[in-house]
């Protein structure tokens, strides 16, 4: 049996139970897991905000050993460390042919398909196809990245989505080149990672926007040049702080209508707003009509990163060879499986960075 934390209906309670893994089929490898990380998607899962049959095993950023493989699997091997990716490419539909294998077709097919089942014989699901919230989980073997075993598996779990996602949309999205300045909204795990991806970039100015005052020493220390509140003057602060333009890229990390405005809002002419926020269908953002051609700036979204994870893990992992990735700095908390619901509870309130599951 394996322990699992199990969330049965949208905005649920979580519980931790013991379940049966589904027997590891031909391409399919099982994993014991050593961390995950408490990310912001969890909670979108547990709200509704993303689409989830119920009920599931939550947890998407995970890493561990590989304990068991079928028999069609030759990429890993027993004994191999791996980072868990939640959404991993098909290889062969249209988007990966195409150079987006962050957009693949049939990334999500393994988050519709029962992998457990609970004591009582209900059919679970693994939140986002991995299920990374349990002792010990089974994913497709090309939903594991390895990586080298003198890595702590514990920040190597934060590859599995801040650090890709953070660090992916600053060097592959938004494309930020040395000299440029960038503002990051939203300082959670995958802000300040975005932060470490300006600083990794060359930029010369990096301003972090986040309402908890609490987190200007932790954005400082990881690359950010200035620190400020959101509000009504925001665009004027950040305009006086890039010779009166504005950044030449924000980065938005929060998902939020008002977020995304401000995103645009701080973008001089001809700059750049990306967004790594997952909001809400409801959640509306408003333009007038002048103000999208006169500015000539551009507004796009940005998922996972725009990574490839087979690709850019072991480029993270050189960042962080160097010193230049921080991983264990975007860590404010570490908890047993049984304290995921308070981490919840943090993540709404906005105290703190990543949250770290230790097993």
């Amino acid at each position: 049996m394996t322990a699992a934390l199990v969330l049965r209906a949208v905005d649920g309670p979580v519980h931790v139970e013991d379940v049966a893994l589904n027997p590891v089929g031909p391409s399919q490898v099982r994993v014991r897991l050593a961390a995950a990380g408490v990310c912001h998607s969890d909670l979108s899962l547990a709200n509704g905000t993303l689409r989830q049959p119920f009920p599931v095993v939550l947890g998407h950023e995970g890493a561990g050993v590989v304990v068991e493989t079928g028999p069609d699997v030759s990429d890993v091997s027993v004994g191999d460390h791996v980072v868990l990716n939640w959404s991993p490419p098909c290889r062969s539909c249209w988007f990966c042919e195409s150079g987006e294998p962050y957009l693949c077709s049939h990334a999500d097919d393994a988050r519709g398909v029962p992998y457990a089942r609970a004591a009582d014989g209900s059919e679970l699901y693994a939140g986002l196809g991995t299920g990374a919230f349990a002792t010990e989980t089974v994913v497709g073997a090309h939903a594991c990245i390895p990586v080298p075993a003198d890595v702590p598996l514990d920040e190597a779990a934060l590859l599995g989505c801040a650090v890709l996602t953070g660090v992916g949309a600053v060097l592959n999205a938004a494309r930020v080149v040395p000299g440029q300045s960038v503002a990051v909204i939203g300082l959670g795990g995958v802000g300040l990672a975005a932060l470490q991806g300006a600083r990794i970039a060359g930029a010369s100015t990096v301003i972090a926007v986040d309402a908890s005052p609490a987190k200007e020493e932790l954005a400082l220390s990881l690359g950010a040049t200035h620190f400020l509140s959101p509000g009504r003057s925001l665009a004027k602060e950040v305009r006086a702080l890039t010779s009166g333009r504005g950044a030449d890229h924000a980065i938005e990390c929060v998902g939020r209508a008002t977020t995304i405005r401000a995103a645009w809002s701080v973008t001089r002419r001809g700059g750049r707003a990306t967004v790594l926020g997952l909001g809400s269908t409801t959640d509306e953002v408003t333009f007038n009509a002048l103000e999208v051609a006169y500015f000539a700036r551009t507004l796009q979204g940005c998922m996972y990163g725009s990574t490839d994870p087979a690709v850019d893990v072991p480029v993270l992992l050189s960042h962080y060879r160097s010193g230049a990735l921080n991983l264990s700095a975007l860590v404010t908390d570490h908890i047993s499986l049984a304290e995921v619901g308070d981490a919840f509870t943090r993540m709404r309130d906005g105290v703190g960075a990543r949250t770290l599951v230790h097993f």
